[in-house]
């Protein structure tokens, strides 16, 4: 893969986890409510703070680890398959029009340190820790086979739609608008779902590749 092939997977994959309502949706909101339209970037920065130690320590702290051909395929299998799992759930939650961004309202975490809640909620949420064990892990190893460039692509890529997300999500309520209708954002829910499941298998032909 490219080093613009990694950062635009990261970019797409890093969107369809954004936009899922959950505890960090909800930071923001609330932290908008109060804070006005910078409370978006103060809080992914907590985010990509810890992202960036964790993006740091699974490339260079297990490089060897990834090198082994047997682990890199089962990092691939695995990686893919909760990939296709999640992108399974998004069009399933999208024709069901049993999803809206609401639904991150429902559970606002209220924090004055917008900075730090955006590091706890990320930590403290199993889904978070799921997805950097298996999908993650399995971009970042793909990434260094680019070398230190290579991460750095997939990083900005990751942390960018993070950025757009949650920054659109804060200022349009702080102006008191809805960012997406909900019928939209069904739609593109949708799309991304299907662009999971299409990556999940090429996640899970290159591992099978490494095991042969």
């Amino acid at each position: 893969m490219s080093l613009w092939g990694i950062f635009l997977s990261a970019l797409i994959i890093g969107f369809s986890g954004a936009m899922m309502p959950g505890p960090m949706l909800g930071v923001t909101i609330d932290g908008s409510l109060k804070k006005g339209a910078v409370a978006g970037p103060v809080v992914v920065s907590g985010h990509g703070i810890l992202e960036l130690v964790l993006v740091m320590a699974m490339a260079f702290g297990l490089k060897d680890f990834f090198a082994q051909h047997s682990v890199a395929g089962v990092i691939g299998l695995v990686g893919g398959a909760f990939l296709a799992w999640m992108g399974y759930d998004m069009v399933r939650s999208a024709v069901r029009n049993s999803i809206s961004i609401e639904d991150g309202a429902k559970g606002r975490f209220n924090a004055q340190n917008l900075v730090l809640a955006g590091a706890v909620v990320s930590i403290t949420n199993p889904y978070f820790i799921m997805w950097w064990a298996t999908t993650g892990m399995e971009m970042i190893r793909q990434a260094y086979a680019l070398g230190f460039l290579g991460v750095t692509f997939f990083y900005v890529g990751h942390i960018l739609s993070d950025l757009i997300w949650y920054s659109a999500v804060s200022f349009g309520i702080s102006r008191g608008k809805k960012v997406l209708s909900n019928r939209l954002y069904r739609w593109i829910i949708f799309a991304l779902g299907l662009f999971l499941i299409g990556f999940s298998l090429y996640f899970m032909y290159s591992g099978i590749k490494m095991l042969i």
